[in-house]
């Protein structure tokens, strides 16, 4: 079954101290494309994750971002003790020239600006790497599980589309053989004004008809057709990624279309044409989204 290229997913990772928080984004791209926003002390494992993305996913434009979890350790209180000292002679210094009962407490000391910090411990590279591969495996499959739901949506779009193309090339196989007999028709009707009671030849009026046949023939055109929408259809029975060859199908059909349309000299037929056109051009649209 086909798979949309748009869709998101989220997932979590843990190991040690390290957790991780990942969201996976992706839209439709002509290829695999990944862009990874993360942490500045998690650079270092950018192309691990652009490697599990494009193990996974054949095409996409695909935006990972990831951040370290809140509440597992990976911050720790600094003291700036030289800082401290500054402040407890400073106080002590004002509480002498003021002449101020008491003693400068521990806690007066810490609570003064700078004196205390939160700063980010050192990263444990190896439990990062594998909170993020658990991450990002969560995250790719919730996203590959949107994938598959939205693909089914446009499978069964598609295969619509594909039934009126299918009857499309039908009517056309119908009405093809009538505009030759039409023209025919009208050709010995002009002949027989313009000669004003001479006699037609017919072996002349055969011929011309013949040649008119052959100019309007859309045979092997309705063949193409027909072969196109059987592979279309096989491709979106298969599992594997086959967005590019249905957009190639697609534009062929259209390419078939437009020349039955162009040899017709039916208005039916390029009523009909122009309605094929328009299914043709919505699956276009469609396909654009298949991985």
């Amino acid at each position: 079954m086909i798979r949309s290229m748009t869709g998101f997913g989220a997932g979590r990772g843990a190991s040690g101290s390290e957790e991780i928080d990942l969201e996976v984004r992706s839209v439709n791209h002509k290829f695999c494309e990944v862009k990874a926003r993360l942490p500045r002390e998690l650079a270092a494992l950018e192309l691990d994750v652009i490697r599990g993305v494009k193990d996974r996913l054949a095409r996409g434009g695909v935006e990972v971002s990831a951040r370290r979890g809140a509440g597992r350790g990976h911050l720790a209180p600094r003291v700036d003790a030289g800082l401290a000292e500054e402040y407890l002679r400073a106080f002590r210094e004002v509480q002498s020239r003021l002449g101020l009962p008491g003693e400068v407490r521990l806690e007066d000391v810490l609570h003064a600006d700078g004196v205390v910090s939160l700063e980010e411990r050192t990263l444990d590279l190896d439990a990062a790497r594998a909170a993020l591969a658990q991450a990002l495996s969560g995250a790719l499959d919730s996203l590959s599980g949107m994938r598959a739901r939205e693909g089914e949506a446009l499978a069964r779009d598609l295969a619509g589309r594909l039934d009126a193309v299918e009857l499309f090339a039908g009517r056309v196989e119908q009405l093809a053989p009538r505009s030759v007999e039409q023209h025919r028709e009208r050709l010995a009707e002009r002949v027989s004004e313009l000669a004003r009671g001479l006699t037609l030849d017919p072996g002349r009026l055969a011929q011309e008809v013949a040649l008119f046949a052959d100019r309007i023939d859309v045979a092997e055109e309705v063949t193409r057709l027909r072969s196109h929408v059987a592979q279309l259809r096989g491709l979106m029975a298969g599992d594997e990624p086959a967005g590019r060859k249905m957009e190639f199908l697609v534009q062929e059909m259209h390419r078939e279309v437009n020349t039955i349309g162009s040899k017709s000299q039916s208005a039916e037929i390029a009523a009909a044409v122009v309605a094929a056109k328009a299914e043709i051009e919505r699956m276009r649209e469609q396909v654009a989204n298949v991985e």
